[in-house]
């Protein structure tokens, strides 16, 4: 194995990740990447700079790229690698991550962007077989010519369309759209997030696009990737992206609040630093606030909101992602990862309290008594039709009518807790 992992973007060296004879890894920038000031910054919390990084002060960002939890020691177990050993799993896995980088031993170059069709799609049968194999070998890892990550601790595997239909990438190629495969020990994840990301879209917000699909008789979510562009040259590129953590520099096992993680008001603060348009994103993570309060998303912690980088240099809050009314299942707490005004759920939220949020924010009391009310009226006003919507594709129907009754519950009650 390589001691030194080049980091790639766009063709160019950023930067090497190195790992010494203690196993300690840090990160320093390529010089002819420090002395082009266009050039930007891997990270918030990597700034551009001659001296080298430190493990505390790299590792937030670079393990950030990396599945969490149960999917981590599963691909470990597969590659026969520790799973605290970032560097050798960015080794195996780091030839497509989230954002515009790419991560190569030294001495290897990285598949330059083509349009050319690399791929043959996979079948029903070969679509069944990857929904199989991917809880004992998430991302495949392991499989020749496969070096694919992304972060979190949900099963899921990055591919391309041909033509429409799946197929897996080429070495290097940037991959189109995400694959998600329902959670075996919950009913209906699969419709679940369909339906809360189709309600965000139709209410108005910015989210990536899904689409339930089929494998014989499995169901499955295929997620459109707003990190990458396709130009008129048809060439697939990579944007680059970092998750809220990462920019603030936590490490994954510290995403929760309760935890020591990001709160609301670092989020705020860190797109009011870092934005070109800060009014503008800040506004939308309020509605991503309020529209996971009303679902029932006791899971959107810090690593569910990122920072998007547009090729034109401007920087923007991402659309939104991995959005589940996680309050349907009864096993899973209830407690928001990110507490709103103090409050742990929709049912201690009282009036009082939104003037905690406003602190919490930084915006107009009035103005987030207004919004919040918008936005519970667009969520009664569509919701209907975002069901029938989902219904069409769903397998498990029973599942859908359930969430919308229970978040038609929620947004009464959120209403009349707004004055």
């Amino acid at each position: 194995m390589s001691k030194t992992l080049n980091v790639w973007w766009s063709g160019e060296i950023v930067g090497a990740l190195t790992v010494d004879r203690h196993g300690e890894m840090g990160f320093a920038y390529a010089p002819n990447w420090l002395v082009d000031a266009e050039k930007p910054a891997l990270s918030f919390s990597l700034p551009k700079r001659e001296e080298s990084f430190s493990r505390r002060e790299c590792r937030p960002f670079f393990e950030g790229l990396l599945p969490e939890e149960s999917q981590r020691i599963a691909v470990a177990g597969a590659l026969g690698v520790s799973h605290s050993n970032e560097f050798k799993l960015l080794n195996e896995l780091g030839g497509e991550v989230a954002g515009a980088l790419t991560i190569w031993p030294e001495g290897e170059v990285p598949p330059a962007p083509t349009s050319a069709r690399q791929n043959a799609p996979l079948g029903d049968n070969a679509l069944v077989e990857l929904l199989n194999e991917l809880p004992k070998r998430p991302f495949l890892a392991g499989r020749e010519g496969l070096r694919l990550s992304l972060a979190g601790a949900q099963s899921k595997i990055p591919v391309v369309l041909v033509n429409g239909e799946i197929a897996l990438p080429a070495p290097g190629e940037a991959t189109s759209h995400i694959l998600k495969p329902p959670i075996e020990r919950f009913a209906g994840t699969t419709e679940n997030e369909a339906f809360a990301m189709q309600l965000a879209k139709n209410i108005g917000l910015s989210v990536a696009d899904v689409e339930i699909r089929r494998a014989g008789n499995r169901a499955f979510l295929l997620v459109e990737r707003y990190d990458r562009i396709r130009g008129d040259d048809s060439v697939l590129r990579r944007l680059h992206q970092e998750d809220f953590c990462q920019a603030l520099g936590f490490t994954s096992d510290r995403k929760y609040a309760a935890e020591g993680g990001p709160v609301f008001r670092d989020c705020f603060e860190l797109l009011r630093r870092t934005a070109s348009r800060p009014a503008v994103e800040v506004l939308k993570l309020f509605d991503a606030a309020i529209f996971n309060l009303i679902i029932g998303n006791a899971d959107a912690h810090a690593k569910n909101f990122s920072l998007l980088y547009r090729e034109n240099g401007a920087i923007e809050l991402a659309p939104l992602y991995d959005l589940l009314s996680t309050v349907y299942y009864p096993e899973l707490s209830p407690r928001l990862a990110m507490k709103i005004a103090k409050r742990h759920t929709l049912e201690e939220l009282k009036s009082s309290d939104w003037d905690k949020f406003a602190d919490e924010t930084g915006l107009a009391l009035r103005f987030i008594r207004t919004r919040a009310k918008e936005l519970i009226s667009a969520v009664h006003e569509l919701i209907g039709n975002t069901q029938t919507e989902v219904m069409e594709s769903a397998s498990d129907r029973n599942a859908v009518k359930e969430i919308a009754d229970l978040i038609k519950i929620r947004a009464g009650s959120l209403q009349q807790g707004v004055p």
